[in-house]
C-alpha cells in the first residue's frame, strides 16, 4: 500500500500572476545630441586622433634598447648569485649546524629569482635558463620530499654541478 502525502498533492495556495513591469529607456548620447553636427564631427575627429595617438605612440616609448641592457646585466648578474648559492649550498658537510639555514636563504633566492625570470620570452631560450631552471628544480624538489637537512644523492648533485658548470659557461658566452 503507497502512502502519498496530501501536501505534496494538493496545492496550499493559488500561485498568483506575475506583473508587467515597465521599463524606462535611457539614453547615454543626449550631450551630443544636442551639440551642432558641425561640433559634433570635431568632437569626434579629436577622439580618433587622440586614440591613434595612444595606440601608435606607445610601442615606442614601451620599448626602448637602453632598458634590455640593463636587464640582461642584471639577468647575468642574478644567475651568477644564483650558481653560487647553489654550489655552497649542496656542497655543505650534511654535520653542519647552519645547513637548514643555508637550504632556506637557497629556497629564497631560487624562488625570487626563477618568479622574476620565468616569465621573459627573451630568456626562455637560452641555454643558461634552461640549465639553471632544471637544477633549482632539482634542488627544491630534493629538499621539499625530503628536508632541508638530507643530503642529496652523489648521482643527483653531480648532475646538479654538471648543470651549474654548464648554465656558467652559456653565461659567459652570453646564451
Amino acid at each position: 500500500m503507497i502512502m502519498s502525502s496530501p501536501t505534496l498533492l494538493t496545492p496550499t495556495s493559488k500561485p498568483a500572476a506575475l506583473l508587467a513591469v515597465k521599463t524606462k529607456t535611457v539614453t547615454a548620447s543626449v550631450a551630443a545630441a544636442e551639440l551642432p553636427p558641425q561640433k559634433q564631427t570635431l568632437l569626434r575627429r579629436q577622439f580618433l586622433t587622440l586614440s591613434a595617438a595612444t595606440t601608435l605612440g606607445a610601442p615606442l616609448i614601451v620599448s626602448t634598447p637602453a632598458a634590455f641592457a640593463s636587464s640582461d646585466e642584471e639577468y647575468v648578474k642574478d644567475t651568477e648569485d644564483v650558481i653560487n648559492k647553489v654550489r655552497t649550498t649542496i656542497t655543505m658537510d650534511k654535520e653542519n649546524p647552519n645547513v637548514a639555514t643555508a637550504v632556506a636563504e637557497l629556497r629564497d633566492v631560487s624562488n625570487t629569482w626563477v618568479a622574476k625570470y620565468r616569465r621573459e620570452k627573451a630568456l626562455l631560450g637560452r641555454a643558461s635558463f634552461r640549465d639553471i631552471y632544471s637544477a633549482l628544480n632539482a634542488v627544491s624538489g630534493h629538499y621539499i620530499s625530503f628536508g632541508p637537512t638530507a643530503p642529496i644523492p652523489a648521482k643527483r648533485k653531480a648532475r646538479i654541478l654538471e648543470e651549474m658548470d654548464s648554465a656558467e659557461k652559456a653565461l659567459s658566452r652570453g646564451r
